[in-house]
């Protein structure tokens, strides 16, 4: 039994904004399903008495010191800035289209 189905890719590709054909969904189903079938491999293996990782080797703190220094004013930051509107960046508007 699949794990994902054509109309679970169709869902994924537009969140994405992928533009997919029939074709590539039929593709992308059988890879995905691939995939989720060997996550759910490692998922049986990893038992209780095993503990998560994040390293294969363990790591010392390799981050510098966090020390306060002086920043920019606000007035600096947007000093080079293209455009600026009421102390901020003014952006272009991206969002806002009908889901």
């Amino acid at each position: 039994m699949p794990n994902i189905s054509r109309d679970e890719v169709a869902h994924l590709a537009k969140l994405a904004r992928l533009a997919v054909t029939e074709e590539e969904l039929d593709v992308f189903a059988g890879q995905l399903d691939q995939i989720l079938d060997s996550v759910a491999k490692v998922s049986e293996i990893a038992g209780e008495d095993v503990p998560p990782t994040s390293h294969a080797v363990p790591l010392t703190n390799v981050f510098r010191e966090d020390t306060v220094r002086p920043g920019l004013t606000q007035q600096q930051a947007l000093a080079g800035a293209p455009a600026s509107e009421e102390g901020r960046f003014r952006v272009p508007r991206i969002l806002g289209e009908e889901q």
